[in-house]
């Protein structure tokens, strides 16, 4: 069944058509046409066709000036692009990829027309990342030559191409478009056929769980994208994201997940069809989530949901001095940013001994920042002054604001805030940086739960801007506005949530990197694949097992309990690949072996 491929050429399949000259297929017609290949672009709209030659000469007028591309180059690759209104322009075709709008009947008609059109050796390929391939192929007079080219927009930046291969198709045709994306200068990953593929598999369950965040009116779609992209290092929050991708088109994709998995997670969220229906898609119509100045501008513009600038925290209490209690990273820390911010800080741990070795980690950290230029000697020294370490909890008698940093156990936390509760004045905020346990437990362990709220950093608290304020139902209003007005002295950023496991970050990260186990687990693919998906196809700073092994696999199974205890999905039950390898000791980095080995140090 499997035709031989064209002969040796200078090139790996020398001419390409595409089909669909939207803004995706404009984008790699522009890639081939600048890799050297004769470009055969076909729409059913002249205006579209016109479009992309128009878009096309632009971007190669910028490479000029850039000086990325010389003027004959240019002229060069112009010539290697030519647009059609008709499929027979395709007969010569090597290789014909599909960017059509999502929907079974136009690709297969289109599939079906090409079948009468291209020779018995052309490579049929559809750019899809929602429907299934192997049901294209099917459909198709040669199955074996048909598979799924996903690149990823803008096409011209993205390094990642995902290679989708049907049970049908065959070797040497994925072999063949595989080459040809080596020598675009993009990065390969292969897949088998499911929705989503391997980046958007798991890239749109996270999105839909922003989506239903936001719906429950859990935090506000300024702090759901401000936590993702501070917290977790990422582009753009998952909000933004989905108004950039289209809201529709995020709903189809979504509706063909849940299709194959029937996991809740894949279910599109109520506010996704909404939108959508009331034409509200995202920056193509001008609205979405955020609303923007024009249809398909990017600038966000003030409507009815944006918070005001600035806004006074009212009624807040004064702070002027600080304790922090614990010894280890994060307690060190926290207790340097507040010293830099000037506030007086007390750090006590259970021993001098312990207290004394916290402040020491500090001053290296201060030495190192002296070191980069990042602040004077001076300031350093003033900074380690402001730090007073303490063997008792006693010291926090004349404190404005306690905030622990102990072990993530709730028996131990509870018993801190009993302590504080005897050894704190009257008014002092009490204060919990837990990322997983109930902040209202740690309240009703005192006789003022009113002065207690959840103030989650993110490790290490000196470089990262994010902080998680955290309301129980008990919080006074003073209080979150004390805290809110702390978190800008200090130069942090402060979103607000509601007391449920996971808050906004751990609940929208743990579900995503639970996901890329399974997709191991299934051998759907390597771990070197999810990493470099998620790394060129997402943005993401890591890769989900890169990550995992940072944080560590018993930490992350924790946290998975905590969600899936709290949330009652099945959906969110740990894969049992992260269990077995927690119950092995294969806890990441700090045992030497988690998904990966590391080398001991």
């Amino acid at each position: 069944m499997d035709a031989p491929l064209s002969p040796a050429s200078p090139a790996t399949l020398p001419t390409v058509a595409v089909v669909g000259l939207g803004t995706m297929g404009t984008g790699i017609a522009e890639v081939l046409a600048r890799a050297g290949r004769e470009v055969i672009g076909i729409d059913v709209s002249e205006a579209a066709a016109a479009q992309a030659v128009a878009a096309l000469e632009a971007s190669t007028a910028r490479a000029v000036r850039r000086e990325r591309l010389t003027e004959d180059e240019r002229r060069d690759v112009l010539a290697r692009f030519r647009t059609f209104t008709d499929l027979q322009a395709a007969a010569d075709a090597d290789l014909v990829i599909e960017v059509a709008p999502e929907s079974y009947e136009i690709k297969q008609q289109i599939f079906r027309d090409l079948d009468s059109v291209v020779r018995p050796e052309t490579i049929l390929a559809t750019g899809t990342n929602a429907l299934s391939v192997t049901r294209l192929a099917a459909d198709s007079a040669r199955p074996e030559r048909v598979l799924g080219l996903h690149f990823f927009n803008p096409a011209p930046a993205m390094k990642l191409v995902e290679v989708v291969s049907s049970v049908l198709t065959a070797p040497t045709a994925v072999a063949a478009v595989t080459d040809l994306a080596i020598e675009l200068g993009k990065e390969p990953v292969a897949v088998g056929d499911r929705p989503g593929f391997v980046a958007d598999g798991l890239l749109f369950g996270y999105l839909n769980q922003a989506a239903a965040m936001y719906e429950a009116k859990y935090a506000s779609r300024e702090d759901i994208d401000a936590a993702m992209k501070l917290g977790c290092g990422l582009p753009m929050g998952p909000l933004a994201l989905l108004d950039l991708i289209g809201i529709d088109t995020a709903r189809r994709v979504l509706d063909a997940m849940y299709a194959e998995s029937r996991d809740r997670l894949h279910a599109p969220a109520p506010v996704l069809k909404q939108l959508s229906e009331a034409g509200l898609t995202g920056r193509k119509s001008g609205r979405g989530f955020y609303t923007y100045a024009e249809p398909g501008g990017a600038e966000v513009v003030r409507d009815a949901l944006t918070p005001l600038a600035g806004e006074a925290a009212e009624g807040a209490r004064t702070v002027r001095s600080v304790g922090v209690a614990g010894s280890g990273t994060m307690a060190s820390g926290i207790a340097e940013v507040f010293a830099k911010a000037g506030y007086d800080v007390v750090l006590a741990a259970r021993s001098e001994e312990k207290a004394e070795k916290a402040k020491s980690r500090i001053g290296k950290s201060l030495s190192r920042s002296v070191d980069k230029g990042r602040m004077t000697a001076e300031a350093a020294a003033q900074t380690l002054e402001r730090i007073t370490p303490a063997g008792s909890y006693d010291a926090f008698a004349d404190v404005d604001l306690a905030l622990e940093a102990v072990a993530e156990d709730l028996e131990i936390k509870q018993q801190l805030f009993a302590t504080f509760d005897k050894v704190c004045k009257p008014g002092a905020v009490l204060a919990t940086t837990t990322s997983s346990l109930p902040v209202v437990a740690c309240a009703r362990a005192t006789s003022r739960p009113q002065d207690v709220i959840g103030m989650h950093f993110f490790n290490p608290a000196p470089a990262m801007k994010l902080v998680e304020v955290v309301r129980t139902v008990l919080t006074g209003d003073d209080v979150h506005a004390t805290v809110r007005e702390v978190c800008a002295k200090i130069r942090k950023h402060p979103v607000d949530c509601g007391d449920r496991a996971g808050f906004i970050v751990n609940a929208l990260l743990f579900p995503y990197l639970n996901n890329a186990i399974k997709m191991v687990q299934e051998h759907y693919a390597t771990l070197d694949d999810i990493d470099a998906a998620m790394k060129l196809g997402g943005g993401y700073p890591m890769g989900p097992f890169e990550l995992l092994d940072v944080v560590g696999l018993d930490v992350s199974l924790a946290i998975e309990k905590v969600l899936h205890r709290e949330f009652r999905d099945p959906g969110l039950a740990p894969a049992p690949l992260l269990e077995h390898l927690v119950a092995a000791g294969c806890l990441g980095r700090k045992t030497g072996r988690g998904f990966r080995e590391y080398a001991r140090r």
